[in-house]
């Protein structure tokens, strides 16, 4: 499947262990030799409107992704903590 970088930053990403919408794809890193994606980067949410910089982007590699689709994408994030556009969860507490 050829996806263009354009097709895939409209799609939102969701974590599927918890449910949570991470945001949508705001940046990619290439192996250069190879030309493929290594990873999907979603920017951490702005601090004070930006005036005091970002959270730390989220990483997410391709062999977390589990599915592309239309609108979405899955991933199965192995991480204890996500900081979404809007808020941070503790994983733990929302698999109990």
């Amino acid at each position: 499947m050829v996806c263009s970088f354009s097709g895939i930053r409209n799609k939102e990403v969701v974590d599927l262990r918890s449910g949570l919408k991470i945001g949508f794809v705001d940046d990619i890193e290439l192996d250069t030799v190879s030309g493929k994606i290594v990873s999907l980067v979603v920017y951490g949410k702005p601090r004070a409107f930006g005036l005091m910089g970002r959270d730390e982007d989220i990483v997410i590699k391709c062999s977390d992704i589990e599915l592309i689709g239309e609108d979405i994408i899955l991933v199965n994030f192995e991480q204890k903590s996500i900081s979404t556009k809007t808020r941070s969860y503790l994983v733990e507490n929302l698999l109990k």
